[in-house]
């Protein structure tokens, strides 16, 4: 009789601890984001180098405090491609991270699919708005938009325990 209590002790703990570490990864860090309405989407420009809020709507965003990576955001703007490549910095090697099913706005496989294809554009949105973590804005050809945050080419470094390659900004202290 001892023997099958501890089984199924271990079993519930496993269980339970399953369920915990889902409910964490899932739902527990997120927090949505609430819009202001006049700078949530940003995109640099090719003249200055310096982000600046774009024409949207519809925006949704969520944002995760465990990492830097975690955040997500949908809107719409009536911005045409031909406008958005004349005018913002290109993003090259854009890659979109999965989303919380939750988050039904943001699909990253629909959204990768369609920057291969060309149906999508990805811009920089703002480099380094973490140290090595780059803000990426996709937005398709009827004019819905993806933002998320990306790894970038300093951040790969670093973040392995590598000095920064050159060209990239002085490491943050700390």
């Amino acid at each position: 009789m001892n023997g099958k209590f501890l089984a199924m002790l271990i079993v519930v703990t496993a269980l339970v601890g399953g369920i915990a570490m889902y409910y964490q990864q899932v739902y527990a860090y997120y927090e949505t984001v609430q819009a202001n309405g006049s700078d949530d989407v940003q995109m640099t420009l090719m003249v200055t180098g310096e982000p600046e809020a774009i024409l949207y709507d519809n925006f949704e965003a969520i944002d995760g405090t465990s990492s830097p990576i975690r955040y997500r955001a949908c809107f719409s703007t009536s911005m045409s491609h031909p406008m958005l490549t004349e005018t913002y910095v290109p993003y090259e090697g854009a890659v979109p991270l999965v989303a919380p099913k939750w988050f039904g706005c943001f699909d990253a496989k629909e959204v990768g699919s369609a920057i291969e294809q060309g149906k999508a554009l990805a811009f920089m949105g703002t480099e380094n708005v973490v140290y090595g973590i780059d803000r990426v804005v996709a937005v398709m050809e009827d004019g819905r938009g993806f933002v998320w945050h990306q790894i970038n080419h300093c951040g790969e470094k670093v973040f392995d325990g590598l000095p920064a390659p050159e060209g990239c900004p002085p490491e943050p202290r700390g």
